[in-house]
């Protein structure tokens, strides 16, 4: 079992900076990948980025690429998600996710990933 708990949502104007972090308890967190959704309202839930469990490897959504960094303490058993320039449209919750089976290293889909938190709140206002 995998426990993840999500931080650092709140409400911040267009063009302002966030960070936020995701804790992990349970299992070895250096030994799994973990990704960042999120779901605006009305909408599916979506890719936003993707770290290997050595944080080597990183992958984003288009619309994200050079504004958001994802990174990982494994000393910390914590993922982040560092937002910069946010627009309007990056309002969602947004979700950490744990992918603990070895299948998809990088994985882009929900179905890749099989432990989840209950998310954060991300408003940006114009």
């Amino acid at each position: 079992q995998v426990q993840l708990v999500e931080s650092g949502g709140g409400l911040v104007q267009a063009g302002g900076s966030l960070r936020l972090s995701c804790a992990a308890s349970g299992r070895t967190f250096s030994n799994y990948a973990m990704g960042w959704f999120r779901q605006a309202p009305g909408k599916e839930r979506e890719f936003v980025a993707a770290i290997s469990w050595s944080g080597g490897g990183t992958s984003y959504t288009d619309s994200v690429k050079g504004r958001f960094t994802i990174s990982r303490d494994n000393a910390k058993n914590t993922v982040y998600l560092q937002m910069n320039s946010l627009k309007r449209e990056d309002t969602a919750v947004y979700y950490c996710a744990a992918e603990t089976l070895g299948r998809v290293v990088l994985g882009t889909l929900k179905d890749d990933y099989d432990y989840w938190g209950p998310g954060t709140q991300v408003t940006v206002s114009s």
